[in-house]
C-alpha cells in the first residue's frame, strides 16, 4: 500500500501558500526534509509531498501562526522531545492512559519504573487510543508495547511510523521509517497506520 502523494504545484494551489513559505517553513522545521521527496516524473525531476500529512500539518501551521511564532511552532513539531518524566499517577490523573493500560505497558517491558520517559508516555498514549476506539485487540497491544519497546531503544532522535496489518486473523506489529513506498500483501488488511510525529504533537499540546 503506497501513501498517495501530492505535488509541490498542487500542494501551492490547494493551500493557496507561496514558494517563499513553504521553504521557509522547512528551514524552520515545521516541515520536515523527508517529506520532500524527489521523483523522476516526464518533464524532469519533482518534488512531491505525502498528502495527507502535509494538508494537515499546513492547516496546523495556518491556524496556530497568528498565536505563536516561527520558533514556537518549530518547537511544537519537533520530534526531539527532551527530558520529560511523569509517574504512573501523574498520567492517570491528565487521562493520558488509563491504570489498566499502564499496567499492561509495565508486564510487557516487565519493568516497574517510578517515573515515564517521555517514549514510555508516548506508547501507553497511543495504545490507550488504539484500545478506546476499539482498532486493535489486547494482544495487538502487547505487540505495540514490545515493537516500541525495542523501536525507541534504539531510536533516540528519529520517530518512524507504526503499522499493524492482519490476515486471515494473524497480526503483525512493526515500525518502519515511512510508509510512502510501503507495499503489503493482496489480502492483507491494514489496521493502523500512525507516524509517531504526529501523535507526538497532539501528545505535547496535553502536557503543556
Amino acid at each position: 500500500m503506497s501513501e498517495e502523494l501530492l505535488s509541490k504545484k498542487d500542494l501551492l494551489e490547494v493551500t493557496g501558500i507561496s514558494y517563499g513559505q513553504l521553504y521557509r517553513w522547512k528551514r524552520k522545521d515545521l516541515i520536515p526534509e523527508e517529506w520532500f521527496i524527489r521523483k523522476s516524473t516526464f518533464t524532469g525531476q519533482e518534488t512531491f509531498f505525502p498528502k495527507e500529512r502535509i494538508l494537515e500539518r499546513i492547516d496546523r501551521i495556518q491556524k496556530m501562526k497568528e498565536n505563536l511564532s516561527l520558533d514556537e511552532m518549530a518547537e511544537m513539531f519537533s520530534p526531539s522531545v527532551g527530558e520529560m518524566n511523569l509517574t504512573k499517577m501523574e498520567l492517570v490523573k491528565r487521562g493520558l492512559a488509563s491504570e489498566t493500560t499502564i499496567n499492561l505497558y509495565l508486564e510487557q517491558i516487565k519493568e516497574s519504573p517510578d517515573q515515564f520517559h517521555f517514549e514510555g508516555i508516548l506508547t501507553v498514549y497511543l495504545v490507550e487510543k488504539l484500545l478506546q476506539s476499539g482498532d486493535i485487540s489486547l494482544e495487538e497491544a502487547k505487540m505495540v508495547i514490545q515493537v516500541s519497546n525495542e523501536y525507541f531503544a534504539k531510536e533516540k532522535q528519529s520517530y518512524g511510523e507504526l503499522v499493524i496489518i492482519r490476515k486471515l486473523g494473524v497480526s503483525t506489529c512493526f515500525i518502519v521509517q515511512s510508509t510512502t513506498d510501503l507495499v503489503i500483501e493482496q489480502g492483507t488488511k491494514l489496521i493502523v497506520k500512525i507516524a509517531f510525529v504526529n501523535e507526538i504533537e497532539e501528545l505535547r499540546t496535553k502536557l503543556i
